[in-house]
């Protein structure tokens, strides 16, 4: 008899793990693997596969984990995806893959992205490598930015033979993998930094500090430097704020700075000398997945955290399980609240946040309902520090710098959706540059897309 439930996950308690950034979920053993595994029917027309962005045969890995198979598990895994111990972590499963798993129409889907964590994990425990690529070719291959669509795309071109240098405009290459997202959700020096390495394996050289459009452009890469092609992966780090009084205040912070400050800067550490400030009370603006990030990064700092979002709980973006993680820890959600102002003591420090109580109307074009405010209905709440968690664009640098290189009103590249071309000649992007904020897998599936793209138009280019 198939069990209809999950078989569970140990956590670190919340009372506990507040006071630490040490990952809040231990994953699974090798015993409760085998035991979810077993719970897969192997159907003959998988729908989790169509739904998994970089299509990893799902129904074959699980299979071989039941089969205590480890090593041939990874090898699947592989074939498709080099961040699987990542994309365990942070994909967002329950929408794509285990949201079509059958399972799930009477009971609980597979816990198809744990048990993928779960061999990335013993992959690097064991020390398992996969390094296999073709013979090499000519070409070179510039890739701009070290985040999940740079990562994807050097390495497959890599496999393929390609010549490939990232070059990255931070000192630790990982893009959003190392500064946007905290340790208790995705560790670095074991998890990134491995998986990170196991591209250098295939032989992608990776450069730091080298920022495109300052230190070498577009042009110089393509014109002086070799590459036969360039790939844009530099993703969407230009943070947006309301526009509302007070946003200039000290204590103000976008949530991209507030991250980075304690995700790549080790701010949260008390042997690194980066400031990092949060006070007795924080307010988070936004309800995505960034949002609970900055929120519960500034809980474990100490301070009492309140998340102010616009609409209720059913329209909240952010992923169920950090919702759920956020609200353990003692995160207060002021739902169907907009803030209108931000107010300042005599010093230019944020003492308080005026907000306004909002009600849903008719639904808008993004199909969510429309929050309007009720009239006569603003508070002030106390508070040391506000960040704006209200999504990113791409930074401008790039596109101001390239001639022929065009955006669309938002400011991303404008590409070819299936191979990633942008409209300038041998200059190809994805991942976040190309679509805003969204997620590291499809991020993944852009990166791995342009890869093929790239290919294809260096062999006609060639022939």
């Amino acid at each position: 008899m198939i069990s209809l439930k999950k078989t569970p996950v140990r956590e670190q308690g919340a009372e506990e793990r507040i006071k630490n950034f040490t990952e809040v979920s231990l994953g699974y053993t090798e015993e409760e693997a085998i035991k979810e595994a077993e719970r897969c029917i192997n159907c003959k027309n998988p729908l989790c596969v169509p739904k998994c962005p970089v299509a990893i045969n799902i129904p074959a890995f699980i299979k071989a984990i039941r089969d205590k198979d480890f090593k041939k598990a990874a090898e699947i895994i592989n074939e498709d995806s080099s961040l699987p111990a990542i994309c365990g972590r942070v994909c967002p499963q329950e929408t794509q893959c285990e949201e079509k798993c059958v399972l799930g129409i009477k009971g609980e889907p597979v816990a198809i992205g744990k048990l993928e964590r779960f061999i990335g994990d013993w992959s690097r425990e064991n020390n398992i490598n996969f390094t296999v690529k073709s013979d090499r070719k000519n070409e070179k291959v510039a890739v701009i930015g070290s985040g999940p669509a740079g990562l994807a795309c050097a390495g497959e071109l890599a496999k393929m033979g390609y010549g490939v240098t990232i070059f990255e405009a931070l000192h630790e290459p990982g893009g959003v993998l190392v500064y946007g997202i905290p340790e208790f959700r995705l560790p670095k020096e074991t998890v990134v930094k491995y998986e990170i390495d196991n591209v250098r394996k295939l032989g992608v050289e990776i450069e730091t500090d080298v920022i495109i459009g300052k230190t070498l452009t577009v042009e110089e890469l393509l014109e002086e430097e070799g590459f036969s092609a360039v790939f844009i992966g530099s993703g969407a780090g230009l943070p947006k704020f309301m526009g509302i009084d007070g946003e200039n205040l000290n204590g103000v912070f976008s949530a991209n700075e507030f991250l980075t400050r304690s995700n790549l800067m080790k701010a949260f550490r008390e042997d690194y000398d980066t400031p990092i400030r949060t006070g007795d009370k924080v307010a988070v603006v936004g309800g995505g997945n960034v949002a609970m990030d900055a929120a519960r990064t500034a809980r474990r700092l100490g301070a009492e955290v309140h998340v102010i979002y616009r609409r209720s709980i059913d329209e909240l973006p952010a992923r169920v399980e950090e919702v759920h993680h956020a609200k353990e820890e003692g995160i207060i959600f002021d739902l169907l609240t907009n803030p209108i102002e931000i107010m300042g003591d005599e010093n230019g420090w944020v003492k308080a946040i005026k907000c306004i109580k909002m009600e849903l109307g008719e639904p808008d074009k993004s199909g969510r309902r429309r929050p309007v405010e009720v009239r006569d209905s603003e508070f002030v709440m106390a508070m040391d520090t506000v960040i704006m968690a209200l999504g990113t664009s791409p930074n401008p640098l790039i596109s101001s710098t390239t001639k022929g290189l065009n955006v669309n009103k938002w400011g991303c590249l404008e590409v070819n959706e299936e191979t990633g071309e942008t409209t300038k000649e041998g200059v190809f992007a994805g991942g976040d540059t190309v679509t805003g904020a969204a997620t590291v897998i499809l991020a993944m599936e852009a990166g791995k897309k342009a890869a093929k793209g790239i290919d294809e138009y260096l062999k006609v280019k060639n022939k």
